[in-house]
């Protein structure tokens, strides 16, 4: 018997009283919103419209929900093995905990949702699964909540339902939903149609008609439900995801998968695998949506950015160190040096520590295809910032040239680096503010600010902050080679040894 089998009919029984369990699904790397979002720090981890990240927003969007169901206290996140920690460490500082189920490789949405509520079922239980990318934006959340508040009496009952966009514009990068019969007196209707991304005049006629909403990816359904529909529809999805599944592991705040398993799975996403599949005759599920008005925005582009953020009279948004004469409808976002626009119109001007990009609104989609450039020619700037994360803190690459490289690192209070050497490299370490607890060789002891040490190659050595405030050092690397895969770990707390 399917794991999906084996609880339909228990849920069914209670199905008044399922919880609503929030799942983010944080997996992508968002190229077109680069030159701040990159491979190893994508959109999701981004403050992109305001001071907390589009994943901080996601995780407590469900706050105050006024639904029938109880939500449950802990989320789900999906999300890639290389931004764990980031993950990790935004969920604890946002005060939204949730089990972290790590995805070995990227495999799209159907088999991240797949696990999701394989997590949940383990146990025989059920849940009303409110399915949230964790790179969208919403600025009406009350109105949010209560559109899913309607969608979730609906999926108690067993049926699929979507979220659907009110059009605000004929949007040619978005799919649509076909809107079918009013189920209920709460402007919840029955889901017609899957259709694909239309031409401008096609869009055009789709908004004109008030019969078709933009496809948002946002679900409402039980987990046994989509186990059964992925089951039924992909087979293979299901049956290499219950094999993932079957060979997890917990490690310190993370769930595992079986990396094999997983790494077989067919990649699909979410609407291809099922959501346009269901609405076909004989499917055996039916499908509702809700037409949705809350400010939502998938955030795709920068000027999906500068749409979405408060703008002056001439229509400029501004963030950071920026001035302006004579601009208008210009983005302008720095990370930290002075941005000066004189005379633009229709331009996104971003700034960071390593890179630069200007472009005019139109041809913003086009960024990805500067990013592929970076890649042929093994660029770093299209995968790290300058200010690498770690789980004990950052570092800031301040300067490198040939045979060196000077950091700046802060180490969080309590946190510790690995247990490590260097094959090609030797360190100086110097405190600018804090205390460091520095094991070299068999010895450990104490470095005070203005104070340092050195590190000799193939040493063995490790960093510690004992304090508890913020750990600051200057570290020059000199040798021959300087890359960050010369680490060999023989400790760590993160699980990285």
């Amino acid at each position: 018997m399917s794991i999906s089998s084996s609880v339909s009919g228990k849920a069914d029984a209670h199905a008044d009283r399922l919880p609503v369990q929030a799942v983010i699904l944080a997996g992508g790397a968002g190229t077109r919103l680069w030159p701040l979002s990159r491979e190893q720090y994508p959109k999701q981890l981004i403050g992109l419209l305001g001071d907390d990240s589009l994943l901080q927003s996601t995780a407590r969007r469900l706050d105050g929900l006024s639904a029938s169901h109880p939500v449950a206290s802990h989320g789900i996140v999906v999300c890639g093995e290389d931004h764990r920690f980031n993950v990790a460490e935004q969920l604890r500082q946002s005060g939204a905990p949730a089990q972290i189920i790590l995805e070995p490789a990227g495999r799209n949405t159907a088999p991240a949702l797949t696990l999701a509520a394989l997590s949940l079922v383990r146990n025989g239980d059920d849940a009303i699964m409110v399915v949230m990318p964790a790179d969208h934006a919403v600025t009406d959340e009350a109105a949010f909540r209560a559109r899913v508040a309607d969608a979730v009496r609906f999926a108690g009952e067993g049926h699929v339902v979507t979220l659907g966009i009110v059009p605000t514009r004929a949007e040619t990068g978005y799919g649509y939903l076909r809107v079918g019969p009013q189920l209920d007196e709460r402007n919840v209707h029955e889901l017609d149609k899957f259709v694909e991304k239309p031409s401008r005049e096609l869009a055009q006629q789709y908004v004109d008609s008030k019969q078709y909403l933009w496809n948002s990816g946002l679900f409402v359904l039980r987990a046994s439900v989509w186990l059964r529909a992925i089951e039924q529809f992909e087979p293979l999805i299901h049956a290499a995801c219950v094999d993932a599944f079957n060979a997890r592991t917990n490690d310190v705040d993370f769930l595992r998968v079986g990396v094999e398993a997983f790494k077989a799975c067919p990649s699909q996403s979410i609407d291809y695998a099922v959501m346009e599949r269901i609405t076909e005759p004989g499917s055996g599920f039916l499908a509702a949506v809700v037409p949705l008005e809350a400010g939502w925005s998938d955030v795709g582009a920068w000027d999906a950015v500068w749409e979405a953020l408060p703008k002056d009279a001439a229509g400029n948004v501004t963030r950071g160190r920026v001035m302006l004469e004579g601009a208008s409808n210009t983005l302008a976002h720095s990370e930290g040096r002075l941005i000066a626009c004189v005379g633009t119109d229709d331009l996104i001007v971003v700034e960071t520590p390593d890179a630069i990009l200007v472009a005019k609104h139109s041809a913003v989609q086009n960024v990805k295809a500067i990013v592929a450039r970076i890649k042929s020619e093994q660029g770093i700037e299209a995968n790290f910032h300058r200010k690498v994360y770690r789980p004990w803190g950052y570092y800031d690459s301040i300067d490198e040239g040939k045979g060196f490289h000077v950091k700046r690192i802060v180490v969080n209070p309590g946190a510790r680096l690995s247990l490590q050497m260097h094959h090609h490299r030797s360190e100086h370490w110097i405190v600018v503010r804090g205390t460091a607890r520095v094991t070299r060789g068999e010895e450990s002891f104490l470095l005070a600010e203005n104070e340092s040490t050195y590190i000799a190659l193939g040493q063995k050595h490790r960093l510690e902050n004992p304090g508890k405030l913020p750990l600051e050092m200057i570290e020059v690397q000199s040798g021959a080679y300087l890359g960050e895969d010369d680490i060999v770990r023989f400790e760590d707390h993160y699980g990285r040894a």
